[in-house]
């Protein structure tokens, strides 16, 4: 089903998705974006219709890693605003700060240069899936730590099953998908 961000992105992404059998183990049913990346007419009709929702509305796109940095780049580059990336522990040189975030079996730690982030700018997330919302969260975390507003995750695709939304409502963040599955 078509999610926030319209029933012509959510048919876009889903006309153009992979689906892949047991990845990364047996019984998953993997949605692939690589055959809508590869597709230069759709993915630059993707990053256009993007650019068109969100244009004046964000100072910087923050990618997480590493398909959101796929989607941010562009992005940012037709808006003409920064580009932010959000990285795995140990991923960026220099000074970072980080934001460790649970896991079903574990945890895991998000890192950015604050430095790449203006204080009061209007932070747009973005990435491929939104499952259970833990990478997230713990990058709004991140970048508002930093100084930045951030109120919007948009994502090409939502496994509801995961409550990954609700994950982010407790942030006070809105959840806006190209596709609910």
């Amino acid at each position: 089903m078509s999610g926030e961000l319209g029933a012509h992105i959510g048919e876009l992404v889903d006309s153009n998705l992979g689906l892949v059998q047991d990845f990364p183990e047996p019984g998953v049913l993997f949605r692939d974006i690589t055959p809508l990346i590869a597709n230069g007419p759709a993915f630059k009709e993707l990053i256009e219709m993007l650019a068109e929702r969100y244009r004046g509305s964000v100072d910087a796109i923050a990618g997480l890693e590493s398909r959101g940095f796929i989607l941010g780049a562009p992005l940012a580059a037709e808006l003409g605003v920064g580009m932010l990336t959000i990285r795995k522990a140990g991923k960026l040189p220099g000074h970072v700060i980080g934001v460790d975030y649970d896991l079903e079996y574990g945890s895991a730690r998000m890192e950015i240069r604050p430095e790449s982030v203006t204080p009061g700018s209007r932070v747009l997330v973005i990435d491929d899936v939104l499952a259970t919302g833990g990478t997230a969260a713990a990058s709004v975390d991140l970048l508002r730590q930093c100084g930045a507003h951030v109120s919007t995750v948009a994502v090409l695709l939502e496994l509801e099953a995961f409550d990954g939304r609700e994950k982010l409502a407790e942030h006070d963040v809105v959840t806006e998908s190209a596709l609910v599955v």
